[in-house]
């Protein structure tokens, strides 16, 4: 048996039309003749979200008595028996209540995938595992209910349903998010402009991430397909190794990009205790800046470095003007050339830089040179 296919509407926060943008798919494809049912929609009260279900099948609830409450699930196993080709399934990060065969709705999903039914489902940004620290710390508000990455990762499709922060501030003043009461303590809380504008970078972001992901895997062997920057410092045993790597750091912040640092390694020379020191320097400097460190062993730097770059889709190469020692047998215009051969079409920008004085780490405390 095949497994459905998954498909996931994502935005920035409650009330950018997820739910609406399903339902308008959903009739779509029943008007084309496709088997179309309601799995679980969560209206919150909206009319035009409500009014947009009109017209498509839903299976009911599970009902539950749980401490004298009844309370209500969504019935996976009805789903199942129903066997529609398209499920639709609202708040995909929600958690069932106890005593629920399973604990998450995305695990409801997965046993509905397995059976060759397709779902449609929703989510906000907030609710990704990964972002969780991230968000807390735009938005002040520590959210529980959270989805693995490998959900988003793993669907067939991921679209990200997008609205202004001002667009999203008049729906909620309209009283088309929540309830009047809340409309005032929702502004000054999670739906502060500022929080908005972060969360909304955030969402299509993790969406270019994704399509990147599924570009990458999809483009012929030896080309690049790269939707945002990624910064690759190359740094050597010379102590100006960590004002580049500081360079670049501003690089990629200025440019909201991901930061790599890599050092290559070769094999058959043993570093001393000083440039052994700066190299642990430069990772632990590297993991400041929120950077991956790559430590490569190889005998050619450059093949490494351009392997490296491919790889991890690097957009952005930084290397420095006076690299020495254990590079310097390609340093005089032979190493860069060769470099900017190999990464040549790949869609890879280099960046020679400027940097200190050719002085070893193991000369630098002689020669007044700060570390």
């Amino acid at each position: 048996m095949r497994r459905g296919r998954h498909k996931i509407f994502i935005g920035m926060a409650p009330g950018v039309g997820k739910t609406y943008k399903m339902l308008e798919e959903g009739h779509s494809l029943r008007k084309q003749g496709t088997d179309v049912v309601i799995g679980l929609l969560e209206t919150h009260g909206r009319k035009e979200t409500a009014e947009k279900a009109e017209g498509l099948e839903i299976v009911p609830r599970k009902i539950l008595e749980k401490e004298g409450f009844t309370l209500s699930e969504m019935d996976t196993e009805a789903i199942i028996a129903r066997s529609p080709q398209l499920c639709l399934i609202d708040e995909l990060a929600h958690t069932n209540v106890p005593g629920s065969e399973r604990e998450k709705r995305f695990q409801d999903v997965e046993i509905i995938l397995s059976r060759g039914i397709d779902v449609y489902s929703t989510v906000n940004i907030q609710h990704i595992e990964s972002l969780n620290d991230l968000v807390a710390r735009i938005t002040g508000v520590v959210v529980r209910e959270r989805i693995p990455d490998r959900i988003l990762e793993e669907a067939d499709e991921v679209i990200v349903v997008d609205v202004t922060a001002e667009t999203l501030e008049e729906r909620l003043l309209a009283g088309k998010i929540y309830a009047p009461e809340k409309i005032q303590p929702s502004l000054n809380n999670f739906f502060q402009r500022r929080n908005l504008i972060a969360l909304r970078e955030l969402a299509l972001r993790e969406v270019a991430d994704t399509v990147e992901e599924e570009a990458s895997n999809s483009t012929f062997i030896g080309q690049s397909c790269p939707v945002h920057e990624r910064v690759l410092v190359c740094v050597s045993t010379y102590p100006n190794s960590l004002r580049l790597l500081r360079r670049g750091a501003r690089v990629a912040g200025y440019m909201n990009a991901e930061f790599f640092v890599i050092f290559v390694d070769n094999p058959d020379r043993f570093l001393t205790r000083e440039e052994a020191l700066h190299i642990e320097t430069c990772q632990r400097l590297c993991g400041e800046f929120e950077g991956k460190f790559l430590r490569v062993k190889s005998y050619q730097v450059a093949e490494a470095i351009a392997e490296v770059a491919e790889r991890e889709r690097i957009t952005q190469i930084v290397i420095g003007e006076s690299l020495q020692s254990r590079w310097k047998h390609f340093i005089k215009g032979s190493f860069t050339q060769k470099l900017m051969r190999l990464i040549w079409q790949k869609n890879i920008d280099l960046h020679i830089i400027a940097t200190d004085p050719k002085v070893p780490v193991k000369d630098a405390r002689g020669k007044g040179v700060k570390r």
